[in-house]
């Protein structure tokens, strides 16, 4: 995703700090802390780096990746951080050389760079209106530290079958906006045709922004791989469509307790934003904007 000018035969090169001993002195050298997202430059293996401990006489850090699949590697050269190499060293140690080494700048679960104070601004009068509770819980987990910082708040309608009317009750203005996240938003859908109306309500041409994903339900929206997984279930017409995901995962369906223990399992598998299909992470920054581009 990145454009640099390392490539994986670079990486190879950098690897040999810990395969022949011989170090570049262009890679920053990082401290292994929590949390630091590394990927493995050898196999390409990404994860999230869980803890560090000293094992066989050395000291090696556990990455968890896609799936909760975790994988010990050695510390050294070889990594990518936010797609650049570094050298990743004992906590609190200093590396080889360290000093050129800036500090990687904290980000939050959507990518941004994390602010210097965690303090959420007070709420504006506009709003991020989702679909339902769910849409709710998977915004507030990607994009939750942003959204405290611009002061929004995220409600769940419920649905959007009378989306007219409650953007009517709103009364969007300049200083109100809305912005509507909408699941199957295609073409010749009944979403689609609601959104048209909903735009049509006084005050709405410039201060609604109504934008969905094509999927039929946001449990979509997260990448089939992060469930390691093909390609998500295709449930048949007239069946149930979360009912018919929870079966064809063979994970427990028999009614609505299945359901939302289904939902915090595939809602505990998202970590940061790349978990997500890139159709809901569009929507998602282009509604941010529109809310808070005047400030």
């Amino acid at each position: 995703m990145h454009d640099y000018d390392w490539g994986p035969q670079d990486l190879t090169t950098a690897n040999t700090g810990r395969q022949s001993g011989r170090v570049r002195q262009d890679v920053p050298a990082v401290p292994a802390r929590r949390g630091l997202v590394l990927e493995d430059g050898a196999s390409g293996f990404v994860g999230e780096l869980m803890r560090v401990e000293r094992t066989a006489g050395m000291i090696v850090m556990v990455l968890e990746g896609r799936g909760g699949r975790t994988r010990s590697f050695p510390l050294g050269h070889g990594f990518l951080l936010e797609g650049r190499p570094v050298e990743i060293t004992a906590p609190g140690a200093a590396g080889t050389n360290s000093a050129a080494a800036p500090a990687a700048p904290a980000r939050t679960a959507s990518g941004s760079v994390r602010g210097a104070t965690t303090r959420a601004r007070v709420a504006r009068a506009s709003r991020i209106w989702v679909e339902g509770k769910h849409d709710a819980e998977l915004v507030e987990k990607v994009w939750g530290d942003d959204l405290r910082e611009e002061g929004i708040v995220v409600e769940p309608l419920g649905g959007i079958d009378d989306l007219v009317g409650a953007i009517r009750d709103f009364e969007p203005g300049p200083q109100r906006r809305l912005g509507v996240l909408v699941d199957h938003l295609v073409p010749g859908s009944k979403e689609s045709r609601i959104a048209q109306d909903a735009l049509r309500v006084p005050g709405a041409a410039s201060n609604v922004l109504v934008v969905g994903h094509p999927y039929v339900d946001v449990w979509q929206v997260i990448k089939p791989a992060v469930l390691g997984i093909d390609a998500w279930p295709v449930i048949a017409r007239g069946q149930d469509w979360k009912t018919g995901i929870l079966a064809g995962l063979g994970w427990p369906h028999a009614g609505p307790i299945d359901v939302a223990r289904g939902w915090q399992r595939l809602l505990a598998s998202v970590h940061t934003y790349t978990d997500l299909e890139p159709a809901m992470l569009g929507r998602v920054e282009e509604v941010i904007d529109f809310l808070t581009v005047s400030g």
